[in-house]
């Protein structure tokens, strides 16, 4: 079955080179790999003691980052490498300050296993969430590298539960423990016989509750919003925008409204304020303006969202009226704001959660949009207590970097 896996691993490798021709992101995709071994060559020594965290994109990530900034801590000699597999991941995070070496991870075939982990030579890798790369796993069950598994979390409709799941089921065997979500995750490894699990969570929460004791001032925010009351706009989609700019070219003229969009390119940009009717300003477009007589600030870069989140009176974030969903809801929830998403979310617990506990409010129309943006802008009450309940959802579930961590100093990390 390997050798068969192998043999479409390469065929898939193959067309992906072609396709990379036509589509922006497979070429950053494919020539991103093209020197992966090289780089990995030229940072990392055979003395060097080294620890792999792996991540599919930037949720996993962001999911990945309190660990990896706690085993930095535990094991300071050690070198921390991460990888990536999608270009929205690396792209983004390539330049990040808590790995010493950040890379693709190349195509999952037996010779790229072999030679990866030659020059990596890990002590400890951590997989993020749900990436399960059977190749890569096997040759580290081979080489007895201790191997987990972070904020797992399994469903009864993965491979690994079907009749024909065996060849991944047998991958499973690599991890010496798997650190799960929740209880399902924890009762479906069961039936597989997979006892070596624990339920600590998701470490989102612990990174986004970790926000609060960081600065987040921003000045240029500051002088925009100007007291007023203001909704923040994170990771939108043009569906998500279509809706916003309806609402705002109607809406009240006292409120100030800031875009994130999920794409920056000058086309989309160009398009969303283009639709908008009101006083719009282009934060590259800044110098030299009075920011507080805009209505509208559109972020045209990347890495501001989180901070922005904290001068919001309500927060909406996009994704929900695509596939496979919703953004990260938490880092405004953190803040104590209430959030308003669109109607894709049931793939997101903590979506499922806030919405179900009210701190949330999934909306599938303009209309709704509008009535619920309408109450929220008009009373305080309402939006405090949406806003309680989120931050303290946040605070709650907070701790499963502690659990993981735990399992180092419990006498198992040697």
């Amino acid at each position: 079955m390997f050798f068969l896996y192998d043999i479409l691993i390469s065929i898939a490798w193959f067309f992906l080179r072609i396709v990379a021709g036509s589509s922006a992101k497979m070429k950053l995709f494919v020539s991103g790999r093209k020197s992966v071994f090289t780089n990995l060559s030229e940072k990392i020594s055979s003395s060097d003691k080294t620890i792999w965290f792996h991540a599919a994109s930037l949720g996993e990530y962001e999911q990945g980052l309190p660990v990896m900034e706690q085993m930095r801590l535990k094991f300071p000699s050690h070198k921390m490498v991460l990888t990536f597999f999608s270009p929205s991941g690396y792209e983004v995070r390539k330049n990040n300050t808590v790995a010493n070496v950040t890379v693709y991870l190349p195509m999952d075939t037996v010779s790229n296993a072999k030679k990866f982990l030659d020059i990596v030579h890990p002590e400890i890798v951590f997989m993020i969430k749900y990436e399960y790369w059977p190749n890569y796993l096997n040759e580290l069950k081979k080489r007895n590298i201790r191997t987990f598994l972070v904020s797992g979390i399994f469903r009864e409709n993965q491979v690994f539960f079907k009749w024909y799941g065996n060849f991944y089921r047998k991958a499973l065997d690599a991890f010496e423990h798997f650190f799960v979500q929740n209880a399902t995750s924890k009762e479906l490894l069961a039936k597989l016989e997979k006892f070596n699990a624990t339920v600590s969570g998701d470490t989102r929460f612990d990174r986004v509750a970790a926000i609060l004791e960081k600065d987040n001032s921003l000045e240029v925010i500051e002088k925009f919003c100007h007291g007023k009351l203001t909704v923040v706009i994170g990771s939108s989609w043009p569906e998500d925008e279509l809706l916003l700019s309806a609402y705002i070219n109607q809406g009240r003229n006292d409120i100030k409204y800031i875009f994130a969009p999920h794409n920056i390119k000058e086309p989309q940009i160009a398009k969303l304020k283009d639709g908008l009717l009101k006083n719009v300003l282009l934060f590259s477009d800044r110098e030299g303006k009075n920011l507080s007589e805009y209505d509208v600030l559109i972020v045209d870069n990347v890495g501001m969202l989180t901070k922005i989140y904290s001068y919001a009176d309500i927060a909406y974030v996009g994704g929900g009226f695509g596939n496979p969903g919703v953004h990260n809801i938490l880092e405004p929830a953190t803040f104590g704001v209430p959030v308003v998403i669109g109607p894709n979310y049931s793939h997101f617990a903590e979506a499922t959660a806030l919405v179900n506990m009210g701190g949330c409010v999934s909306i599938k129309t303009g209309s709704e949009l509008t009535e619920t943006l309408d109450a929220l802008l008009s009373n305080s009450d309402e939006r405090l207590e949406k806003g309680h309940i989120c931050s303290t959802f946040v605070q709650m579930n907070k701790g499963a970097v502690d659990k993981i961590v735990t399992y180092f100093e419990d006498g198992r990390n040697d």
